[in-house]
């Protein structure tokens, strides 16, 4: 992967016309450190925010050693990053046979199931001695931007069944429950923990791991979220769960990670008055823009390897297929004279991007960089 000093001298050694994604390692290790310093817990990274290799690497030796992961596909690809990383198989759904190959081929030992059925065809394929299952709860909370509990979840009494099932096989037990995708308030994991504590007062055993999921925000424009160390004292203020005496909270960081350390540079294809139509869209890094939970991202413009700058106004963004829905939600303010050739950084959109672009129309980059120095965008 090429480095460069910073976006100037990036777009000044490649000029590209292509879409190019920089990654910023001095960004990513201090948002892993943060984290690390702040949670009071075992930090695993939710690797479908974004599974570019240079991402996890840089937070793997930033000190991010566990990775929550969906399929057999991301637990492959954090082994490439390290065999020492831990991986947790942490999706109640399955393909067949991908939980042996986990625990066989990669040593997988934690795994997660929300249903009897589950539990019953995950116990085929594993060896229950050597691991550990998480019962997951159903748990919601207004100030969730998604709520992640109407596909995956059991309600509290059915846990607790499912908790002695793992028990009776012989795996491990422990708890696991996932507030929603973008949790705009700290109460979310206080009333979360609290339906915790109420299933764990029920057990004749005590966990020794409950995990406490993502959801952790940041602000981009136009979108304030309250500052991550509002999430840490909440969670360290909740009256102590009821765990074993080696007992360890867990969390499931991922847009909290990934966000910060990445930009898009896109290029302008085309002006018409207000509009400017893009190399990438609503098809490429920028679709999560879909679900509305913010409308844009920061922005600073190039006109060959210099910053633009001038009056600004706003412009309305498309995408460069040919589907009519590739328009970006928000207006973005950008110099005036801004016109074809010229390039825009988006800044903070590491999270959801790389790992969720296709290549409808053909309008496919894979071109990634590294800035080493150069100062990314703030987040707002």
């Amino acid at each position: 992967m090429q480095s460069f000093t910073d976006v100037s001298h990036m777009l000044r050694g490649l000029q590209p016309d292509h879409p190019v994604y920089c990654v910023y390692p001095h960004v990513y290790r201090e948002s892993a450190q943060k984290f690390l310093a702040g949670f009071p817990g075992r930090v695993l990274y939710a690797v479908k925010a974004n599974n570019q290799p240079s991402v996890m690497q840089v937070l793997f030796e930033a000190g991010v050693q566990h990775f929550d992961c969906a399929s057999l596909v991301e637990i492959e690809q954090v082994h490439a990053i390290s065999r020492d990383a831990v991986c947790y198989f942490m999706n109640p759904v399955r393909i067949r046979g991908a939980a042996r190959t986990a625990q066989e081929k990669y040593g997988v030992r934690h795994f997660v199931v929300d249903h009897s059925s589950g539990l019953r065809g995950l116990l085929q394929e594993i060896d229950a001695q050597k691991s550990v299952i998480f019962a997951r709860m159903a748990v919601r909370h207004d100030t969730a931007m998604v709520d992640l509990s109407s596909k995956f979840g059991a309600k509290p009494g059915q846990v607790v069944e499912l908790l002695h099932a793992i028990a009776e096989h012989g795996a491990e037990p422990a708890l696991a429950f996932n507030v929603g995708s973008v949790v705009m308030s700290p109460d979310a994991f206080v009333h979360a923990m609290d339906t915790a504590r109420e299933v764990l007062n029920t057990l004749p055993f005590k966990l020794r791991l409950v995990d406490i999921g993502g959801g952790y925000p940041i602000s981009y424009p136009g979108f304030d979220a309250p500052p991550l160390e509002a999430y840490f004292s909440a969670i360290r203020n909740v009256t102590e769960l009821p765990l074993a005496d080696d007992g360890e909270l867990l969390a499931e960081p991922g847009r909290a990670l990934s966000a910060r350390g990445l930009s898009a540079v896109v290029q302008v294809l085309l002006r018409k008055e207000d509009r400017l139509y893009l190399n990438d869209g609503m098809y490429g890094v920028f679709w999560e823009l879909r679900f509305r939970l913010q409308d844009r991202f920061a922005a600073r413009a190039f006109r060959g390897d210099r910053a633009l700058t001038g009056e600004l106004r706003p412009f309305t963004l498309y995408g460069p297929t040919c589907d009519s829905g590739d328009a970006m939600p928000g207006q973005v303010e950008l110099p005036a004279d801004i016109d074809v050739g010229d390039h825009i950084e988006f800044g903070s959109i590491g999270a959801y991007s790389l790992s969720g672009r296709t290549d409808f129309n053909g309008f496919f980059s894979d071109t990634v960089v590294t800035i080493e120095s150069g100062n990314a965008l703030p987040p707002i």
